[in-house]
């Protein structure tokens, strides 16, 4: 029935033909960079639901094959390889893995992060480093090093997980917000300078979403109080409503997007006075 509708469609108005089934990835491929826990795992099995084939990756090999079968019970296929976003060598074999068994990437999702909280006057140095390394010189890294497969697929996207904190200051989090800012910079810059190659750069950012990175920071405390009363929706966000945005910025549809970022924060950011 559906099938017959959009023909009858394409009937009257052939000139939507191109605009059909915009958001379709069947037969994209696309690697996810921290994909064993939280949003990226969710967005590595989302873009798999969305005729996608996914392989995500990240340093858990035990919770790396969960995410593999989640994957490949979406009806995708995939390979189980771990890699390590501080670690260049890692993402340049991993990609090279994925070459091998398919023979391309369109789709690179950068989600692998960390976060602390803490006074900054005692934040040491090392602390500093290692958030960074990871939150955004790892998302460097990988932009990097699949660059040229990206380039050579004709209509690459990159997704960037930038946050809220890229936009806003959080109590004792100045590292995550500072790396996170730059996340966001960071993708304006490619997108600018990459779109020449038809690679599209553009980033999500996410409201507050319970993982196991934050869960003991938010639920049922002060500070997570203060976010539901600052969110318009009175509520946290679940993983899977960002899957959304990610298939859109994923797909032809972002085909004349880059450089920019999508807010799913229940209007977090719009919001001024909520009472």
């Amino acid at each position: 029935m559906i099938d017959g509708r959009i023909r009858r469609i394409h009937a009257r108005f052939p000139y939507l033909i191109n605009m059909v089934n915009v958001l379709d990835l069947t037969k994209r491929v696309a690697v996810v960079m921290g994909a064993t826990s939280g949003i990226g795992r969710t967005l590595a099995v989302g873009l798999a639901q969305h005729g996608a084939t996914v392989i995500p990756t990240g340093r858990r090999e035990d919770k790396l094959r969960e995410v593999c079968r989640e994957i490949e019970a979406a009806g995708q296929s995939t390979i189980c390889h771990t890699a390590d976003v501080g670690d260049r060598a890692t993402i340049d074999a991993f990609r090279d893995a994925v070459l091998q068994k398919f023979g391309r990437v369109d789709i690179l999702l950068n989600a692998a992060g960390v976060t602390f909280k803490q006074e900054t006057a005692t934040v040491t140095e090392e602390q500093w480093s290692a958030l960074m390394d990871t939150d955004l010189t790892g998302v460097l890294r990988a932009c990097q090093s699949f660059y040229e497969p990206l380039k050579a697929s004709g209509r690459g996207r990159i997704i960037n997980i930038a946050s809220l904190g890229s936009y806003r200051a959080f109590y004792q989090v100045a590292a995550y917000c500072a790396a996170k800012s730059a996340v966001l910079s960071l993708t304006r810059g490619l997108g600018c300078e990459w779109a020449k190659d038809g690679i599209m750069v553009n980033a999500i950012a996410p409201g507050v979403f319970p993982t196991e990175l934050n869960s003991k920071l938010i639920m049922g405390t002060p500070r997570g109080n203060e976010i539901l009363m600052r969110t318009p929706m009175g509520r946290f966000g679940k993983p899977e409503e960002l899957v959304g945005a990610a298939v859109l910025l994923a797909s032809d549809g972002a085909s004349f997007m880059t450089g920019e970022c999508i807010a799913v924060d229940g209007g977090y950011l719009a919001s001024g006075v909520n009472l």
